[in-house]
């Protein structure tokens, strides 16, 4: 394990220095997305302004759904872009990926530590930005309890949409090309999840409950740290599945992983 660590830790050191080398270029990039996206929620909190609330949640609940999506998917954006299927789809039709399957190294392992996008830290930055203005402008009953949770929360949600990654990755050892569906519940979830789920209609509502189970992961958790009643009358526990939905998510991932990396046919290219 340790050695494995050690590996890892080098390749990711590559990875930044290679970023790093131009660092007005990197600092530059960085800049642009704590700007892009930060248009974005501040459009968002000109509407509330105006209309008040969505479904009754105020500009500091959706800051607090808002800026831990982004905070998540901003740190898994980083720690699995390797796994990212555009990124991924080109190593399977360039051939570039039987090269790593001939060396003595873990292979889920240098697949991970082949990308490492640092310019992935504005939306982070921002994500945190935006969570911290949600505090100042929340009443929260801190306990024990809830800030042992939020940590584990989103660990949850950087495993749910890593596992995601994994999965389109894999996809492609079949399509060569990446699949845009796969952006649908990455991208598109990601920003589904940072809005209360019960503005949404029944049926999208049930899709995100019982087959792909984000609703577990944002909404749920906001709801018991926030101490808001239930809307949709779930079971009382239905708050801790967030941790549960997204390493199981990451589990199911990595065996598919495996079961697509034991059928893997060079493009020969």
């Amino acid at each position: 394990m340790r050695h494995t660590l050690a590996i890892y830790r080098r390749l990711l050191g590559i990875q930044l220095r290679s970023q790093l080398q131009y660092r007005a270029a990197f600092l530059l990039e960085v800049l642009t997305s704590i700007i892009i996206n930060g248009l974005f929620f501040i459009s968002l909190a000109l509407v509330l302004q105006r209309f008040e609330s969505l479904g009754g949640w105020g500009l500091g609940e959706i800051a607090f759904l808002y800026g831990m999506v982004d905070s998540a998917f901003a740190t898994m954006d980083m720690i699995f872009s390797g796994f990212d299927p555009g990124y991924f789809g080109r190593h399977i039709r360039l051939g570039t990926f039987d090269q790593l399957l001939l060396r003595p190294v873990n292979l889920t392992l240098q697949v991970l530590g082949s990308s490492f996008v640092m310019r992935r830290l504005g939306r982070l930055l921002q994500g945190i930005a935006i969570f911290a203005l949600a505090l100042t402008m929340l009443e929260i009953r801190w306990t024990l309890l809830k800030v042992l949770f939020l940590p584990w929360v989103l660990m949850g949600m950087i495993a749910f949409f890593g596992g995601l990654f994994i999965i389109g990755a894999t996809i492609t050892f079949w399509t060569i090309e990446s699949i845009e569906v796969v952006n649908i519940f990455t991208y598109g979830g990601s920003e589904m999840i940072s809005y209360p789920m019960h503005i949404y209609p029944g049926w999208l509502r049930s899709f995100f409950t019982y087959i792909v189970p984000a609703i577990f992961l944002n909404y749920y958790p906001a709801l018991y740290i926030l101490d808001r009643p239930d809307p949709l009358g779930l079971p009382v526990w239905a708050p801790l599945m967030g941790p549960v939905v997204g390493f199981g998510m990451l589990g199911l991932a990595l065996i598919f992983w495996r079961i697509g990396v034991r059928h893997y046919q060079s493009t020969g290219t």
